[in-house]
């Protein structure tokens, strides 16, 4: 059995929606944990802003005991891996980073931005930005009609309450000091068709972290949607080679 495996999700998502797809596959070889942030899935929402060093012990608490880890972090959930990797070296053994950043830049958080103030509108108007800039332009120009309407009703019924903080946090950190200290081997994966997240903003990422792996998947992002199998290649041959 390889080191167990830590999964940290996005702003605005859940273990479940993030990663479901992997799961199983992830869990042949290892043990898998993992938790969703405060106001997604069952946990309550926080009642002040939140921050990366609480996120980042409560997903090593996740790990039930086990010594070592690596973690798999996407979105937001990277930079919650990255300090993570920090304030318990001894104990991860390696990272993969989907769709990170280690600062947003100016049109991430004007997207970021234009997301919290329709947090508090209509679900519909939501569900439909969210949908144009989760799903990358190729996959959803591949959606038929009655696909898309499915995938926006399954938007606006399942947005966590606790998205506003999620947001929030994304939009104050500021990882740029720290990244370029990391020891611990790490993968960084670019979405290429990523309308949220910038893919110039994750290669940048990459470039600060010494040593770091890059690779790129035909996705938005959205990958555990659009290229699930692919995603789960790369993160798989990462992690096999780091455990010979």
């Amino acid at each position: 059995m390889t080191p167990a495996l830590l999964l940290a999700h996005g702003a605005g998502g859940t273990v479940r929606a993030n990663f479901s797809p992997l799961i199983p596959q992830l869990s042949r070889k290892r043990k898998v944990h993992a938790v969703d942030f405060p106001g997604s899935g069952t946990t309550p929402r926080a009642t002040a802003p939140l921050e990366l060093d609480d996120l980042a012990d409560r997903l090593v608490a996740a790990a039930d005991g086990e010594e070592r880890f690596a973690i798999i972090g996407f979105s937001m959930g990277c930079a919650v891996a990255i300090r993570a990797a920090q304030r318990h070296p001894e104990r991860v053994t390696a990272l993969v980073l989907t769709a990170g950043f280690a600062r947003i830049d100016d049109e991430t958080r004007a997207r970021m931005q234009k997301w919290a103030r329709l947090l508090d509108g209509d679900r519909t108007a939501l569900a439909r930005y969210l949908m144009t800039i989760v799903l990358g332009e190729p996959f959803h120009r591949r959606m038929t009609s009655e696909q898309a309407e499915g995938f926006l009703e399954l938007i606006a019924l399942t947005v966590p309450p606790g998205t506003p903080e999620q947001v929030d946090l994304v939009l104050r950190a500021d990882l740029r000091a720290e990244v370029p200290s990391l020891t611990v081997p790490t993968l960084v994966i670019g979405t290429k068709h990523d309308r949220l997240i910038n893919p110039s903003t994750t290669r940048a990422l990459a470039d600060l972290i010494p040593g770091a792996q890059w690779a790129e998947l035909d996705s938005g992002h959205a990958p555990s949607i659009e290229a699930p199998a692919e995603w789960f290649r790369q993160i798989e041959q990462f992690l096999d080679a780091q455990s010979q």
